[in-house]
């Protein structure tokens, strides 16, 4: 296996990025929109930076002759084909908003390389036997509303309409508020969401046999690993169980220069408790968590807060160290995010290690806001994407590893859709965050392995790739996924 075919070399060897590769003008065409002052990105769901990225999409799909259609939910996808005709067909793609300070390659290196791996797949000759399609999703990132995969969860009716249309940004503006008025009179699909239709969308899922992420590695398995295994491309295996927890934290504003401290009831002191809580917890469960989103009212220099809200992320490669972190049961509902409800909130627990190592954050009272089981990738088609990315100069097929981060490819693969991940290598290991980085070299290596697979799947006998494959040779490596933080042994 010397890497990832013939179609793919063909199609771009011996180009660089920099505006000479296509992948690499994908990329510099959308550089500036969005980029903060700190050399990172702010592309929020459905704000001017967001809907120019869509335009952007829409024309791209547009100088291709694609199809262009715009699901309940309001993700983009553009047709080569007639996927209702001729399909279920291949999906591929990602999204394109940020997290606050993002990094360029979170999300739009997934969906420039699907519009250059299409460009190779042309170039190359190819004649599909399905149709292929390419997916903008959208709010991934859920840094608006605080839901991450909010389009995916959405299409796939995973969280119902209702409760996301209800969902709240930092402004007070709801979900329904925004796509009323970003949906009025949208002719290229940047808008275009009637919200009365807002929700699960079967004839949009009904057009995906198959769908293929490919994303920039948030980690540094494929960088760290040795010379003679090294390897610019991963196949995802699984996504481990992640959410996000609310905490209220009750104080009584007053005068910061006339209110003596012992007649203070400061949140600001329950905050310090709860990031140490957080981290103590953490580290018991053997799992990772994050308090990095605070909003603190008044939020004034010289006035002592009246309350503060405090965000946590959790993560672990089982769900029974997540909830260790927590303390406490799955929530049945999502709860949506209000910034304008009443306060209920708690005073800081007394003792803050105690109380982290004993029962987790339990008395804090956290608040779910949204909840993302483990989600195992199909193992079959996981090692058929191994052996037909290899490795360069190997006989090796691609290392197959687990992630921490969410992903909408994790949403679809929940719904029961054949799904599979492709990871370009990162040398930083760093994401979300201006240091993410992907090299030119590996970008071109994710476009070729893409256009590989996808031409594989494109010209397989059966249309939805649910049939029983002959498994590759590792496909039993692929029970036990290998999490982000291993680094022992091969990839499993």
């Amino acid at each position: 296996m010397t890497g990832p075919g013939a179609v793919g070399e063909a199609a771009l060897g011996g180009t660089t990025l920099g505006g000479t590769t296509s992948v690499g003008r994908l990329l510099d065409a959308i550089a500036d929109v969005g980029r903060a002052p700190s050399g990172g990105y702010e592309r929020f769901a459905w704000t001017a930076h967001d809907l120019a990225l869509r335009e952007w999409f829409a024309a791209e799909a547009s100088a291709r002759g694609l199809d262009l259609v715009t699901d309940r939910a309001g993700n983009q996808w553009a047709w080569w084909g007639d996927p209702d005709a001729d399909g279920p067909g291949v999906v591929t793609g990602s999204h394109l908003d940020s997290v606050p300070g993002g990094g360029a390659f979170d999300g739009p290196l997934g969906v420039a390389s699907a519009f250059a791996a299409l460009d190779a797949l042309r170039a190359a000759g190819v004649r599909p036997e399905r149709p292929l399609g390419i997916v903008n999703f959208s709010d991934e990132e859920g840094a608006r509303f605080g839901l991450a995969c909010l389009g995916s969860r959405a299409v796939t009716g995973t969280v119902a309409a209702e409760k996301l249309l209800a969902l709240r940004d930092g402004a007070g503006d709801s979900l329904a508020d925004v796509l009323g008025r970003v949906s009025t009179g949208s002719t290229t699909g940047a808008g275009g969401v009637p919200l009365e239709h807002y929700g699960r969308d079967d004839e949009a899922l009904a057009r995906v046999g198959v769908f293929v992420e490919l994303h920039v590695e948030q980690g540094r398995y494929l960088a760290d690993l040795p010379v003679d295994e090294a390897a610019p491309v991963a196949v995802g295996a699984a996504i481990w169980p992640h959410g996000r927890w609310r905490v209220d934290l009750a104080g009584e504003a007053n005068h910061a220069g006339t209110t003596p401290l012992a007649h203070r009831h400061d949140p600001m002191l329950d905050l310090a408790r709860l990031i140490t809580d957080v981290r103590a917890a953490a580290e018991h469960a053997g799992a990772l968590a994050t308090l990095a989103k605070v909003q603190v009212e008044p939020n004034g220099v010289n006035a002592i807060p009246s309350r503060v809200r405090a965000w946590i992320d959790a993560r672990a490669e089982t769900e029974d160290a997540v909830r260790a972190v927590l303390g406490t049961p799955p929530t049945a509902d999502l709860v949506a995010p209000d910034p304008t409800a009443d306060l209920v909130a708690v005073s800081g627990p007394g003792t803050a290690t105690n109380s982290a190592l004993g029962g987790g954050l339990a008395p804090w009272r956290p608040v779910e806001e949204s909840w993302t089981p483990a989600t195992v990738f199909d193992p079959a088609l996981a090692a058929r994407l191994a052996d037909v990315v290899g490795r360069p100069g190997s006989d090796l097929p691609a290392p197959v590893i687990g992630t921490g981060a969410g992903h909408d490819a994790g949403i679809f693969a929940a719904a029961r859709v054949p799904t599979a991940m492709l990871f370009v290598r990162n040398p930083t290991g760093i994401s979300h965050s201006p240091a993410e980085r992907a090299e030119e070299t590996d970008c071109d290596a994710g476009v070729a392995a893409l256009t590989a697979v996808l031409a594989d799947l494109l010209t397989a006998p059966s249309g939805r790739q649910d049939v029983s494959w002959s498994a590759p040779r590792n496909a039993d490596d692929l029970t036990s996924y290998r999490s982000p933080g291993d680094t022992d042994g091969g990839a499993r």
